[in-house]
């Protein structure tokens, strides 16, 4: 543990080095930039996202950013109602009905697939036992071998939106009727566990997490197919009063980055940048992993990716920018 410490206060040392260095060539073109304003959604992987950003829009860009606490519903509300902030990243659109309004009447922009993979729901085993037995790569692979899986689904705790769609989906496959019991778990921690005690041991599992997430970005599974997508048969089946449920694979949420028509127009370079800033899910999911293990703060796990991952995030940058953060990309 000492030397991750040591080895986050190298990080921040240098995020503090580069802020310290150009600190003033940023100043000097906040008058070209003005300020802006970005949410910070309160979970892990949107706090890495806006910190970032931030980040390269004041030191690349010489904007003044101000940052947004916020989530996506009330984000969306407010850019319907204030028209701000000027960007909103890291929004779960399927969430968020009013920001799809907002975008079919022209008052947003969306620029960017902020997560590339989109966000993403499955059933999963881990990797080992898919390269093991390949046809646990299936849903019908599952059904027909459920020793295979230690004859068990895990299932999401009570009250979260994916136990609804489970619990019809274990209809729907008939699990129990196929030899595999459906285990409820507790808690988020109790579901997170058993992939993580499984791992260690290199032991079957079989049931349902997402991504990105700390969890996949440290222990790799695999999709099991369920088919294809049904946008009519999902939709009952989210429901908790849906009376003829059905197989549908979950579909990919799609996580963008918005902005207001006006700061579009406003700001051309940084609109620019920011329809290139994305992140893969295996990407976000190894530096949420390197954040957990380390106990790091999320700006911390931002300078981890800004210091790991050169290649992606400066292919992101104008030539002015690249010279301001030439010391970065080295």
């Amino acid at each position: 543990m000492k030397g991750s410490f040591v080895h986050i206060l190298k990080l921040s040392a240098i995020a503090f080095a580069m802020s310290a260095a150009i600190g003033g060539g940023a100043s000097d073109a906040h008058a070209d930039c003005g300020e802006v304003s970005i949410t910070e959604m309160n979970w892990a992987s949107a706090s890495v996202v806006t910190i970032v950003a931030k980040f390269i829009m004041e030191q690349g860009y010489g904007c003044k950013v101000s940052v947004v606490p916020s989530d996506t519903v009330p984000a969306a509300t407010s850019l319907a109602e204030n028209g701000e902030p000027d960007i909103a990243t890291e929004m779960w659109i399927n969430s968020a009905p009013v920001y799809q309004k907002l975008e079919a009447e022209g008052k947003v922009k969306t620029i960017a697939n902020v997560l590339s993979d989109g966000g993403a729901e499955h059933w999963l085993v881990p990797k080992y036992l898919a390269d093991k037995h390949p046809e646990l790569k299936t849903i019908e692979g599952v059904l027909a071998n459920p020793e295979l899986v230690g004859g068990r689904f895990h299932n999401c705790p009570e009250g979260w939106g994916c136990r609804i769609v489970n619990d019809s989906l274990k209809q729907a496959f008939d699990l129990e009727g196929n030899g595999i019991e459906v285990f409820n778990h507790g808690s988020g921690e109790t579901l997170a566990g058993s992939i993580a005690a499984a791992y260690a041991d290199e032991k079957p599992w079989f049931g349902y997490y997402w991504a990105p997430t700390a969890l996949l970005g440290k222990y790799e599974m695999v999709p099991v197919d369920l088919g294809p997508y049904n946008d009519p048969v999902h939709q009952c089946n989210r429901n908790p009063e849906c009376n003829k449920v059905g197989k549908s694979s979950y579909p990919s949420a799609r996580v963008v980055t918005g902005v207001t028509t006006d700061f579009a127009s406003r700001e051309p370079e940084v609109i620019e940048m920011l329809s290139k800033l994305s992140f893969t899910n295996q990407q976000m999911g190894a530096v949420l992993a390197w954040k957990e293990d380390n106990n790091a703060s999320s700006e911390e796990a931002a300078v981890h990716f800004l210091t790991t991952y050169k290649d992606s995030w400066g292919s992101w940058l104008n030539g002015d920018a690249k010279s301001k953060l030439a010391g970065l990309l080295k």
